[in-house]
């Protein structure tokens, strides 16, 4: 159990680091006078980094070592956290969560494949499930120590903590995690790693720019431009070399495939109700930071436990109904959470909030098991990184979409509040929920018409995005229905029938349980 107490510890400073940020711009703003554009990218940059370099770090971890590249992770992290608790500038402060976006791709594949090199097939699956869990709940961990920092320091605090973490994660993954490796040794494929890079850090750069700025706006349009063409190269190219970074046909595979999508769509509507939830406890309910954050821990509750069943539950009844069921009960719990009103209690948000929580981990670790079941144990390097890849598609496309649904919602419930407002404070109420509370809030007691206004906007608002998500959610699951695999047999064949030769050939030679041959060090 070392190894995955190592590597659930390095995920979760992964994932934390995510939305952990979050609390922390309003102070930063104050404190070095960052831009409104500037404090987007200082959110943003990590994700960006993340997501366009995570693949060919899992394929450089295959080759070097998984627990090799991780512990470079860690150092590059830890050494961003440090530059960036030391920033007195934006500019510095945007590299610095770029860089530590670098030590997170070079983290986040290593944490997966290391597990599936490492636990033997009858305890992988529960291995991955408690994995999942905590893929699931981490987000809220990191929230939670940013919020618990912030109480009583600075927000420098949250970046030397994060390299504080980083030199735990390093140390326990060193003693801790053997280090495993694709036996074949096959060459780095540099360029499908550069057109790949540019194509999903492109379309990621394009969706946040796009949500920001306008779809239409020269940064958006450049993002997707990018995106396309690197895309589309790396797809050319992938079909003509004989050991590509990643071989498009693996698509063919309906476990690859349906878990990709799955795992896309469940970290979609996750970040997006993250997004507008946290603002309804801030706003709404009117919690501090700290307990907003407290308020959403039932979800890191519900989800170890179900994450841990969810695989035995797979095996016994099939990993199509098991996904699907998971989609379906959260569009159950947003049809909940769109029921919400201005008078609402923390218990009608809680209810909800455990359905979606349960639904998110029923879903998850199937999905990702039909993913990283899907190549052989050689590539999990790979495997592992095209899940991360489809947390971080998801996410960015999640945060631009049901906060897209959100603002629009917001800006045509708050027309009728504004009505007789001078044009300059109506304009600042339309900004946002919180815009248009701070300026009630200076009204004195003739603001309390406004505050009213403002939540019922609000409220407006949190519906939409809601019903986005439910939409959303159902169209997943539908996808999952008519195309998922439904039992592992079923898995197995397909893989047979469709692999690849390059990767076919690795898939000869590894056994199917017990460690992978190229392993030094701990054991399990």
């Amino acid at each position: 159990m070392g190894v995955l107490f190592a590597m659930c510890l390095a995920l979760v400073l992964v994932v934390g680091s995510v939305s952990g940020v979050n609390l922390v711009l309003p102070s930063v703003a104050v404190a070095i006078g960052a831009s409104a554009t500037q404090l987007t990218w200082i959110a943003d940059a990590y994700t960006v980094a993340l997501a366009a370099l995570v693949l060919p770090m899992g394929a450089l971890g295959d080759r070097l070592g998984r627990r090799n590249v991780l512990l470079a992770g860690t150092v590059v992290f830890g050494a961003g956290a440090a530059v960036g608790a030391a920033a007195s500038s934006a500019s510095v402060l945007i590299v610095a969560r770029a860089v530590m976006g670098l030590g997170a791709a070079m983290i986040m594949p290593g944490t997966l494949s290391t597990i599936t090199a490492v636990f033997p097939s009858e305890e992988r699956a529960r291995a991955v499930g408690i994995w999942s869990g905590f893929a699931v709940s981490g987000s809220i961990l990191g929230m939670l120590l940013s919020g618990a920092l912030l109480e009583q320091f600075s927000w420098v605090s949250t970046f030397v903590a994060a390299a504080a973490l980083a030199g735990v994660a390093f140390v326990a993954a060193a003693v801790l995690a053997p280090n495993t490796a694709d036996p074949h040794h096959a060459r780095l494929d540099v360029v499908g790693s550069v057109l790949s890079g540019v194509g999903i850090g492109g379309l990621v750069f394009g969706i946040i720019e796009g949500s920001e700025r306008g779809w239409l706006s020269p940064l958006s349009v450049g993002g997707f431009a990018a995106a396309a063409g690197g895309l589309v190269g790396w797809a050319m190219w992938s079909l003509r070399v004989e050991h590509p970074l990643l071989d498009p046909r693996l698509f063919r595979l309906r476990g690859f495939a349906t878990g990709s999508a799955a795992i896309t769509v469940q970290f979609l509507v996750t970040l997006g109700f993250f997004l507008v939830g946290l603002q309804f406890l801030l706003l709404v309910l009117g919690y501090s930071a700290l307990m907003s954050t407290v308020a959403l821990l039932p979800i890191a509750a519900v989800a170890m436990p179900v994450s841990v069943v969810a695989p035995a539950l797979a095996a016994r009844v099939g990993v199509r109904p098991v996904i699907a069921s998971g989609m379906a009960t959260i569009a159950v719990g947003f049809v909940l959470l769109a029921q919400l009103r201005v008078d609402s209690t923390y218990w009608s948000f809680v209810i909800g909030l455990g359905v979606f929580g349960v639904g998110v981990s029923l879903a998850s670790t199937p999905a990702t098991t039909a993913i990283v079941s899907s190549l052989p144990r050689a590539k999990q390097g790979v495997a592992s990184a095209v899940n991360d890849v489809s947390r971080e598609l998801g996410s960015a496309i999640g945060i631009a979409t049901l906060g897209s649904l959100f603002n629009r919602g917001y800006v045509h419930a708050i027309e009728s509040t504004t009505n007789g407002l001078p044009a300059s404070v109506a304009d600042v109420v339309r900004r946002s929920p919180a815009a248009g509370l701070d300026v009630a809030g200076r009204m004195g007691p003739n603001g309390a018409a406004l505050a009213h206004g403002v939540k019922s906007a609000f409220i407006q608002g949190l519906g939409a995005a809601l019903v986005g998500g439910v939409i959303i959610s159902l169209l997943g699951a539908a996808f999952i229905v008519w195309r998922g695999p439904h039992r592992s047999d079923d898995t197995a064949a397909d893989i047979d029938e469709n692999m690849p030769a390059s990767f076919a050939d690795a898939s000869s030679t590894i056994p199917t349980a017990g460690p992978a041959p190229a392993i030094e060090g701990a054991a399990a």
